[in-house]
C-alpha cells in the first residue's frame, strides 16, 4: 500500500471515468460523490450551528446575569432573607480581597404587573445603582437602544420586546403594580407606581428583552417596601468561565448561612444537554456519509466484476497484487476525497454566509424561519471551528478508505488464470 505510482493513478482515473458500457462505474460514482458532498457539508453546517448556538447562549447567559449570586439561606421569616446595608458591605469587602474579583453590588429583584393604555404584561424588575448597571455586561454592547442610559436615575429601562408589546417609547409613563403592597383592614392593597421610560434596550435574547425592567435601587427598595435592604448580592469576576474556582475560594462565606449560586449552576443541565445533542447529531448525520460510502462499495464491486479481464492482463504483464490493490483503492478513495473537499467548501461557505442565506429564504417564503420566542436568540448563530472541520474530514475520509479497501483487496486476490480462462 505504500508508494503509489503514477501509472496506478492513470489506470484508476481511466476506470473511474469510463462509461458504463465500457465496464465503468461513472453513474454510481456520481451518486456516491453527491452523497459524500451532502454528508460532509451537512455535518460541518450542523456542528457550526450547534456550537454557535451554545456559544451565543452562554454569552447571553453570562451577559444577562451575574457570574455569582449570593442569597440568604431559607428561613421562616421573610425579613431575615434580606441583606442589610451593613451586611452587604461586609460581604463585598471580603470579596474584594479575592483573586479574579471585579465587582459586586446589592440587588433588588421582584415580579410585578406592567400596564400601559390597557395592555398588561408580567415583568421582572431589577433594582441596582447606575454605576453597577454600567459595570454589568448586559447593556455594554446592546444590539438596539433608544434613549440615554445616563438618565437611568430619572426613570426605568426596559427591553425592546416589552416596549413593543406595551406600545411605549422613551418619555412615556409606565404603570407598575406590585401585589405585595400595604396591609389594611380589608387585606393587602396592591402597590401602584408610575415610572417614566428613559431607556429601551435589546440584547438579542428574547426572554430578557420581553420581560426585564431596570430601575434605581433606591426606587426599587421603596416600591417593594425593602428600605435599606437587598434580596441578593451579585458578583462579577474577570473570567466568568473560571467561576467554579472562584466559588471555591469564597467557600468560607457558606459558613454564615449563605447560598452561592453561579451561572454554571443555573444552566449546567441545559449546557450538558446541548453538548450531548451535538455529539448525537454528529453520529446520526455521519450515517449520511456511511450510506454514500455504500454506493462506493456497490460501484467498486461492479467495477471489479467488469474489469476481471483487465486485472488478468495486468497481472500477466507483471503487476503485483499490491499494485492491483492500490489501483482499485485509488478508484474508491478518489470519490471520498473529491466529495469531502467539495462538501467542505460548500459547508464552510454556507456557514460564513448563513445570515444572508437566512434573509434570502425568509424573503422568498415571506415569513421568519427562526422564531426568537422559542429559541431566545434573534438570528441563527454559527461558529466554524477548525477542529470540528478537521474532525469531519477525518471521519469522511476514514469511512471512504475503509469501505474501499475490501473490494480493492478482492480485486487484488483475483486469480489471473480464472480471469482469462474464458477469454
Amino acid at each position: 500500500m505504500i508508494g503509489f505510482k503514477k501509472y496506478e493513478f492513470l489506470i484508476a482515473w481511466r476506470y473511474l471515468m469510463s462509461k458504463r458500457r465500457q465496464g465503468g462505474i461513472s453513474i454510481i460514482a456520481w451518486y456516491a460523490l453527491v452523497g459524500v458532498v451532502i454528508g460532509v457539508a451537512t455535518l460541518i453546517i450542523v456542528q457550526a450551528v450547534m456550537i454557535g448556538f451554545r456559544h451565543e447562549f452562554v454569552e447571553k447567559i453570562v451577559g444577562a446575569n451575574s457570574h455569582l449570586s449570593i442569597y440568604k439561606a431559607n428561613t421562616l421569616d421573610n425579613n431575615s432573607k434580606l441583606f442589610s446595608l451593613a451586611e452587604s458591605e461586609g460581604i463585598i469587602n471580603a470579596l474584594e480581597k479575592k483573586k479574579d474579583f471585579r465587582t459586586a453590588y446589592p440587588l433588588i429583584k421582584g415580579q410585578v404587573l406592567s400596564n400601559y393604555q390597557g395592555k398588561n404584561f408580567g415583568v421582572e424588575v431589577l433594582g441596582l445603582e447606575y454605576k453597577n448597571l454600567l459595570e454589568s455586561e448586559l447593556l455594554k454592547y446592546p444590539i438596539y437602544s433608544q434613549g440615554d442610559i445616563k438618565n437611568f436615575n430619572d426613570g426605568v429601562a426596559l427591553g425592546s420586546q416589552l416596549a413593543r408589546k406595551l406600545g411605549v417609547t422613551v418619555g412615556d409613563s409606565l404603570k407598575l403594580i406590585s401585589p405585595d403592597g400595604a396591609i389594611s383592614f380589608f387585606g393587602t392593597i396592591p402597590r401602584v407606581n408610575i415610572f417614566k421610560v428613559v431607556y429601551i434596550f435589546s440584547v438579542g435574547r428574547y426572554d430578557i428583552d420581553s420581560t426585564r425592567i431596570y430601575m434605581p435601587i433606591g426606587v426599587a427598595q421603596e416600591f417593594f417596601n425593602k428600605e435599606k435592604k437587598a434580596d441578593m448580592i451579585e458578583v462579577l469576576i474577570n473570567n466568568p468561565f473560571s467561576v467554579a474556582s472562584f466559588k471555591q475560594s469564597i467557600s468560607e462565606i457558606n459558613k454564615d448561612n449563605y447560598i452561592i449560586w453561579s451561572w454554571k449552576d443555573r444552566t449546567a443541565v441545559f449546557l450538558d444537554a446541548l453538548d450531548l445533542e451535538r455529539r448525537v447529531m454528529f453520529l446520526i448525520l455521519s450515517l449520511i456519509i456511511l450510506i454514500a460510502a455504500m454506493n462506493i462499495i456497490s460501484g467498486m464491486v461492479m467495477l471489479v466484476k467488469n474489469k476481471g479481464r483487465d486485472i488478468g492482463i495486468l497481472r500477466s504483464m507483471g503487476l503485483t497484487k499490491n499494485s492491483i490493490l492500490r489501483i482499485f483503492f485509488i478508484c474508491g478513495s478518489l470519490i471520498g476525497i473529491i466529495g469531502t473537499i467539495i462538501g467542505m467548501i460548500i459547508g464552510v461557505l454556507f456557514v460564513n454566509y448563513i445570515s444572508e442565506i437566512q434573509s434570502l429564504v425568509e424573503y422568498f417564503i415571506g415569513s421568519s424561519v427562526w422564531n426568537p420566542e422559542l429559541r431566545f436568540l434573534t438570528q441563527v448563530p454559527a461558529i466554524l471551528r477548525l477542529e470540528d472541520t478537521i474532525f469531519v474530514i477525518i471521519v469522511s475520509l476514514s469511512i471512504s478508505f475503509v469501505i474501499t479497501y475490501f473490494p480493492a483487496r478482492k480485486a487484488a486476490n483475483l486469480d489471473p488464470v480464472d480471469a482469462l480462462k474464458y477469454e
